[in-house]
Order: structure tokens, then sequence, then C-alpha cells
């Protein structure tokens, strides 16, 4: 963009200019001109005012600044003119174009500088970085560093004043942000103090950017409909104006959200999220979705952040008990602090909200109170004294289950004493496996035989069989260890998975004969294992997506369970190795996206993989494959192979013969790829068959009527939308030697032309003149005379490449008469030559005195016999040949010259006696009319009537 012209394009895109404020200096053109006959007068007045006022003046214009405003946009390439300073300080006439101002200055004062003007910043400083300025012609350019509008004034920028040659300006309540500099205008006669402001314009380079990946928001779950809840860390975007961020949306509403976007006084754009359904958090505690901001150019620029929801809760559960009357027996020997019986109450609340507490209701008697107690953490009751005698044998526990703001839940437990005489068998358990409080821990898959406890029979009494065995359904074995007595090993018998089954409850009985029956229960709690890996609900997701998406397009969404609990079964999702850069895969929430535009014509199909990893230790993954097809849009123009095609057709080619292929392709596919043909001109004389690209040609072609044609053929593609382009076809027709020359000179064979006695040898006498309309070696012409008759024809020559006749020997006295030369006038076309031929009628006399006469020989059919003798034309030029036959006429005059001063006395003497003896012999020959020359030699051919030409 160095020219001028180009300069001045870019800067009607990209700089606009405001006019200067005039300098007072500039006005004295104004005042110095002449108005009217009282401006006369008051001239010698005005003269002495300038007189004195003029270096007051002078002293004004250093002392006062003109000031410019250019603007233009940020990221401009280096050489974009901004502006001259030259044309807008009215220094210099404007480019063409703009409307002259310049009435007010001296004409001579514009046209002649003496010295030069100069211009010159203040001082360096920055100014080498952005802008140049041309020192004698006053433009201002960019400079390679490119302008960044953001990095200059909301990095760097703000509030700087005049101070060297360049500075920053910008303003915290605009947009605005100007580039200051200060130029100098020299030399001292045109001295200018300019201060320029450049206000650089924003564009939309920046896409809105959050300043935190996951975004987080806590909604109550007794939130009303219409609950407005400012979200914070909205995103920013360093462009202004309608390039900020200008609206805000979320990928997946969930149907019970929605967005709306408030603007503060300062313009400043804040998402707010709006409930729009019932919330609950029993039912779904969190809601993640995409939340986008989205700016206002063109196209639009998008950022985007995770945003997830989160239900708080409230009080809105009570407790509520699984069972509403349990029974359980105790016998009447069980010692203080055997655990009786365990109640338990549920509230699907959080927190404080569930925290339960146990107590006994008021109907229950005191004395019950005092026999069993009840934990009002945890709802066990135990055995809290001695059973006497005297106890009652049943007793109805009423349990409430108290919630904070609740009615209490209440439930029953009803115990039955059972008194003994003799004293139960007892089971001393001592665990291998891990036991807390009862319960025995076992991880699954743990190998078949894993021994859990071991198990101690006693029969207080001594005096009776005891016997053993397990109640209960599971993959558990009892059986006695040898060779011990009474001592039993429970095992397991089978792998267990925590998938199907966390939780078994057997129990360890043993019997004597007498019936007693003691039982020991046995809770077994399965710990989870991480042998589960996610698994992908469709292991092949076969996806499909319009080319020139939007950038961050939605995919889709990756969803894979994972049946273990806990951490191990937390589902994180990844993409494969394989996978392109412009793929972004959501870790936490599986949204697969594109972050750029996709181009079917670049790639059409894509196939890599993502994994799906869970949080075990070690981890367990899986991997699905994402088959993306880009689908077509009417993007592309069809293309010509050349831009320009040329087909090069003999003439007299036939009607609707092939003339050439015109290739032309669409990268696009399907229909948006078909393309038809046509030709835009001359459609009457050339069409295209559709379907090969052959251009045909209704008609034969005649190269003498038209030797090239020009047309322009457009193909139009199938796409909705149709998109179009155009190719220019030049069609040159090769000639063939179909035309014979055609003698223009002499026009018939009845021309004659007189030739006198004294001409001198080597003298031109005429020519033959033809033309051939064919072209190339078909229209290079040959002369050749096949036929003399006359008293000595030989005497005359002709060239046969330029059909001059010239006489070859000095004419006779028996030459006199008429000469009839038969000149074959032949082209050198192929295969085959052709001619035409005239009669050259020479009549050698002084003069002409009947007319009649010589027409009526000419009249005469001539018999001459036809040389067969062919003319022979050298095309490559014979230089020395041309160079000695230059030299003949300098000859040829200096020998008449010489011959004339020897012959002049006796020249005179005889000249009587031969004009008298040639009067004698004309009048006793009556064959021939001689007509005197004019004292030199003027051939003259003489046209009678038309002589039609024909071809031998």
């Amino acid at each position: 963009m160095r020219g001028r012209g180009n300069a001045r394009s870019s800067r009607a895109l990209a700089v606009s200019w405001r006019p200067a404020i005039w300098h007072p200096r500039l006005d004295m053109g104004r005042l110095s001109r002449p108005r009217s006959s009282t401006s006369h007068r008051n001239l010698p007045h005005l003269f002495l005012f300038f007189l004195f006022v003029g270096p007051f003046n002078c002293l004004a214009s250093y002392s006062r600044a003109t000031e410019l405003l250019y603007s233009l946009n940020e990221g401009l390439p280096a050489g974009v003119l901004i502006g001259s300073l030259a044309e807008d300080l009215r220094l210099v006439p404007r480019a063409a174009g703009r409307q002259d101002q310049l009435s007010q200055l001296p004409e001579r004062a514009l046209a002649e500088r003496n010295p030069p003007l100069s211009f010159s910043l203040a001082s360096r400083g920055l100014s080498g970085q952005y802008v140049t300025l041309d020192n004698r012609s006053g433009e201002l350019h960019t400079s390679a560093q490119e302008i960044d509008r953001e990095a200059l004034c909301l990095e760097g920028g703000g509030g700087a004043a005049w101070g060297g040659s360049i500075s920053i300006s910008s303003s915290p309540s605009s947009d605005s942000c100007l580039l200051l500099l200060d130029v100098l205008v020299l030399p001292q006669e045109y001295f200018r103090f300019v201060k320029v402001k450049i206000a650089i314009r924003d564009i939309n380079d920046n896409a809105p950017q959050f300043p935190v990946s996951q975004i987080s928001v806590w909604v109550p779950e007794n939130a009303p409909i219409n609950t407005r809840l400012a979200i914070e860390h909205p995103a920013m975007d360093p462009d202004v104006g309608t390039n900020g961020v200008q609206t805000y949306r979320l990928l997946d509403y969930h149907r019970m959200f929605t967005l709306d976007v408030e603007e503060n006084e300062n313009g400043e754009r804040t998402p707010y999220l709006i409930v729009m359904g019932l919330l609950d958090r029993e039912t779904q505690d969190q809601y993640v979705s995409i939340i986008i901001a989205e700016d206002g150019g063109s196209p639009p620029l998008l950022g985007s952040a995770t945003l997830t929801i989160g239900i708080t809760d409230i009080n809105d559960n009570c407790p509520l008990f699984t069972d509403s009357q349990i029974n359980v027996t105790v016998f009447g020997n069980a010692t203080v602090g055997t655990p009786v019986a365990a109640v338990q109450a549920v509230d699907r609340d959080l927190g404080t909200n569930a925290q339960i507490t146990y107590a006994y209701s008021q109907k229950v008697p005191q004395a019950s109170k005092d026999l069993f107690h009840l934990d009002e953490t945890t709802g066990v009751i135990k055995l809290f004294s001695k059973i006497g005698g005297s106890v009652l044998q049943t007793h109805k526990l009423t349990i409430l289950a108290n919630g904070p703001g609740c009615i209490p839940a209440m439930t029953t437990a009803l115990v039955t004493i059972i008194k003994v005489i003799f004293r139960p068998p007892e089971i001393v358990p001592r665990y291998i496996a891990n036991e807390i409080d009862g319960i025995v821990y076992l991880k699954e898959l743990e190998p078949i035989n894993t021994p859990i406890a071991f198990f101690t029979i006693r029969d207080p009494e001594g005096k009776y069989k005891v016997n053993c065995y397990l109640d209960g359904e599971g993959p558990f074995r009892l059986s006695p260890y040898k060779p011990y007595n009474n001592e039993y090993l429970l095992e397991t018998t089978k792998l267990m998975d925590y998938e199907l089954q966390q939780f078994y409850e057997i129990a360890v009985v043993a019997w004597n004969s007498e019936g007693f029956h003691v039982k020991k229960v046995i809770k077994v709690q399965l710990l989870d294992d991480n042998d589960n890996a996610p698994i992908f609900l469709q292991p092949l997701l076969e996806l499909t997506i319009e080319e020139n998406n939007a950038p961050n397009a939605f995919l889709t969404k990756l969803y894979a369970t994972d049946a273990d609990s806990g951490e191990r079964g937390q589902v994180s999702y990844f993409l494969g190795p394989d996978a392109p850069s412009y793929f972004s895969l959501d870790s936490v929430t599986g949204i697969l996206t594109v972050s750029t535009q996709l181009d079917r014509e670049e790639k059409e199909k894509y196939r890599y993989t993502v994994r799906a990893v869970d949080s075990g230790k070690p981890p367990r993954e899986s991997v699905a494959t994402v088959a993306l097809t880009v689908l077509d849009k009417n993007d592309n123009s069809p293309r010509f192979i050349n831009k320009d095609f040329s087909f090069f057709v003999p003439e007299n080619f036939p009607g609707y013969g092939e003339i050439g292929v015109i290739s032309v392709t669409d990268a696009d596919a399907g229909r948006n790829g078909w393309v038809a043909l046509s030709v835009v001109n001359q459609s009457d004389i050339f069409v295209i068959d559709t379907g090969k690209g052959m251009l045909r040609a209704k008609v034969s072609l005649d190269r003498e009527q038209q030797s090239s044609y020009t047309l322009w053929v457009e193909a139009v593609d199938g796409g909705e939308p149709a998109l179009s382009s155009t190719a220019k076809i030049t069609i040159l027709l090769l000639d063939i030697n179909d035309n014979p020359p055609l003698v223009l000179f002499p026009q018939s064979n009845m021309s004659y032309l007189l030739v006198l006695p004294s001409t001198l040898p080597g003298s031109p006498v005429t020519e033959v003149y033809a033309v051939d309309k064919d072209t190339g070696m078909n229209a290079v012409i040959a002369y050749s005379i096949i036929g003399r008759r006359g008293p000595r024809p030989e005497s005359f020559r002709i060239d046969p490449k330029t059909g001059n006749i010239t006489l070859e020997e000095a004419l006779l006295q028996t030459d006199y008469g008429l000469h009839r030369l038969l000149v074959k006038v032949s082209d050198h076309g192929y295969p085959e030559p052709l001619h035409s031929t005239v009669m050259v009628n020479l009549f050698v006399n002084d003069t002409v005195s009947n007319e009649s006469y010589i027409e009526s020989l000419l009249r005469k059919e001539p018999e001459i016999n036809i040389e067969e003798k062919e003319p022979q034309i050298s095309i490559e030029p014979t230089h020395r040949k041309v160079e000695s036959l230059s030299c003949v006429p300098t000859l040829v005059a200096l020998s008449v010259i010489s011959l004339g001063s020897l012959t002049l006395v006796t020249g005179m003497g005889i000249y009587i006696c031969l004009r008298r003896g040639k009067k004698h012999h004309r009048e006793d020959e009556n064959l021939e009319v001689q007509i005197p020359l004019k004292g030199k030699i003027d051939l003259h051919m003489r046209e009678r009537k038309p002589m039609a030409i024909s071809n031998i």
C-alpha cells in the first residue's frame, strides 16, 4: 500500500479525517484579496497595517497550535495512509477528488516553495512504533508495529498529555483511545506547531472470557418462581461498544432456569439466573450447564464457563421410621449391657436439618425406662439392670424420633422377657475379619474360604450336648474346626460382589438337647472395590454437524456409568490422543464441543476416541469412539481449471464440432457440487454440453469474416442459494488457404501504360499489386511473368516479391509498339497454393496519338505462350544485394551527367535530322500511336473499362 492510489483506497475504508482548525496566518490571504472599489481606496492603509502588524502576527503563529484529528481501525498493516498534513493544513493543493478550498492563498505560494516544506516530530519517543511521518510530503502512515487498542489504552494508556512526540490518551468513562503527536512544520516562513490526534477505533479482535472456568451458584430449594440471582464473575471483553459482551445464554436450561442480563449506568452487563420451576433438593441437588457469553461483533465471538447450580437444603422433611413395630425377645438371665434392639429413623434433609434424637414416649412406664436404656443418638436399646423375678414379662416401649421443627415420628418395640431356670448355651465370638460395633467388614472379591470368625460354644451347665448351625442366607459356611471340640469356623464359600449385594445378616444358633436356643447375629458389610470400569451407553457415537459452524459449537454430551460406589464411581471424561486439538471435552459434564469452524472441503470425517476414567486407585477406564461427519454447505463457488481458456480452431470447422473441453470443479458435495455451464454472450453461435463441458459452434466459422471470438462462460452450482463464477474463452480461428490472391492493380486486362523509349534500364515501369485475405504463408504472394507478347517483351522483368516491373535493357527503335505481359499472382498456401492472373499492357512510344487504335489492339485475344516457371521468393532478406542495388541510381546519374556534357554540342546538330526521320517513319507505319513525354518519365496507367481477373 505504498502507492498513492492504494493508500487512498485503504484510507477511505479505515481512516476518517476532520478538517483542521485554520491558523490565523492562513487568513491573511483573505484580508489581502481586493473585494470592491472601497478595498482599492483602503489598499495603502492595509499596507501600513500589515507593515506594523506583520511581525506580531508571525509571533502569534508560533504561539498558537493547529489541531488535526484522524481516526483509524486498530490492527491495520504497515503503509496505510492516515492523512496528509500538507493537504489538511492547506499548504499544498488537495489531491484530485477533493474540493479545492485554496482560494485564500496566492497561487504562486502554493506552486513554488523555496525553501521546500519539512515535517518532523517534536521528539522521537514511541513514534517509530506506530506511525511514520514522511518529512517531505507530510504524509502519516501506519508503521510495521501493529496498533493494538487494548494494549495501548486498557493496559498502558491513561491520561497522557501532549508530552513527547507521541503519547496515549484514554478516558475511563468512554471508549476513546487517542495517539497524540506534536509535529513541527518548517522552515521559518511556514512554521507550524501542529497537534495531531489519532483516534483508534475498536475492532472485534477479542472474545469474551470468564475470569474462572467453574462458576457456582447456590439456590435454596424453596426459592419461589422468578427468583433472581446474580451470577458472579461475569465475562470480560477488552473490546468496547458493540464489540463488548452483549448477551449471555445457557447451553442447557434444564427446563428450570433462564437467564436475564441487566445493564448498569456504566454500561456493564451482569447475567442473572432466574428460577422458572419448583426445586426439590431431595429429587435433584445439582444442575450443571455451560454459560456462554457473546459479544456484538460480526461475526460474534464467544466465551464459556461451566455453571454449577447447587440446591441448598431446607428443613422440609421430618424423620420417619422404617418399621412401625419391632418384636424382641430377651432371656431372663441376660447380662447387663446386652443390646436388646435398635430403632432407626430416616430424615431426607441434610446437616442439622437431618439431626434425629430418640426418646421414650411419656406413655412408657418408668419401670420399663429403668430396665431398658435408650441411646438418644443411635436408637440402641440395652439392658440397663438385671432382670428380677418380679419384672413384667412384656414391655411395650414407645419410641419417638425428634427432628428440628418436626412432629415426632413414633414406633413401638415390644420386648418379651423369657424367664429361664437353667442357663442357656453361650456363644463366644472371636473375629478374624475387621469388626466394629458388631458389624464385620469384608472387601468384595475376597477369595473363597476367607475366614471371618471363630465361635466357641459353651454349656454353662456342663451336662447337655450343644449343637451349632448357621441361620440366614449368604455365601457363608459354619463348620467345626478340628481337632478342637465346640470350636466353629465361619468362612466364605464364594466370591462376593458389592454391586449385587452390599449387606448380609446371618446368625449363629446354638441349642442343647433341652431345646434351649441361643442366637448370635452377625452383620456383614461389604466394602466396595474399584472392580468396575465406566461403561459408555454408546461405544460408537455417530455425530453430524454442518460446516462453517459457530465457534465452541455443541456436539453432544457424553454419559458413562460406573457400578462402583463413592469416588470409585465418579467418572471423568477425557479426549483420546488421536483427537484434534480444536475439540474440547469438559471432564466433569462430558460436554463435547468444537472450538473452531470446520470445513468439509478440508476434512469431511473425524474419528477419534474419548475416555471415561473413574477415581479409583488404581483408576479404571473405558473407551468410546466418536465418528463425526461434517455436512456440506454451499460455500464454494464453481472453479474453472483456468481463468482464461484459449482454443485454436481451423476455419470452416463444421457445425457442432468439438472445439474444446471447459473444465470446472466445485469443492462442495452432492447437489451443491453439481455445476451447469452456459454461454453468457454469443449463445446464438456457441453452445456447451453441460454433461461433458464440451464447447461447440452451431455454424461453420469463417476466419475472413471474424478471426477470433471472446466468450464468457458462466458456471452455476445447484446449491440454495446458487453460487456462480465466470471464465473467459478465447477462440482463435486458424487460417486455411481458401482465398486466391486478389489483384487490385492493374484493375483490368484492358489497362495500358505508356513507356517512353528514353526510359533508362533498371527504371521501374509499373507494378502489380495484389492482396490475399488469408494469413501467414497462405497470404505470402509471389509474382511471375508466365506469358509475353510484343516486339521484345523480355526487356521487362517483374520482382517476384514486390510485383514491381522494371526495364531490363535499353529500348531500341524496333521495340516501339504494344508489349503484353501475362502475370501470375500466386500465394504460398498449403497444401495447394492458389493464384490469379492479370494482363499488363505496356505501350512503348513517345506519345499516344490514337487511343482507339490501342484499344483495338487490347481487344484482340493475345497469342501468348504460357511459361510454366513458378515464381520463387526468398523468405530471408539478402542485405548485401539490397545495399549494392541501392548504389545503382547514383552510378546511373553520374554516367548520364558525364555523357550529357560530351554529347551536348553534337546533339544539337543532329537533333533536327533525327526529328525529321522519325516523322517520316511514323507516317509509313500505321501500327502504333505515340504520345510525346513532357520532360520527365511519368508513368500513367490509363483505365478504360474494368476487366474480370480470371484464375488459370
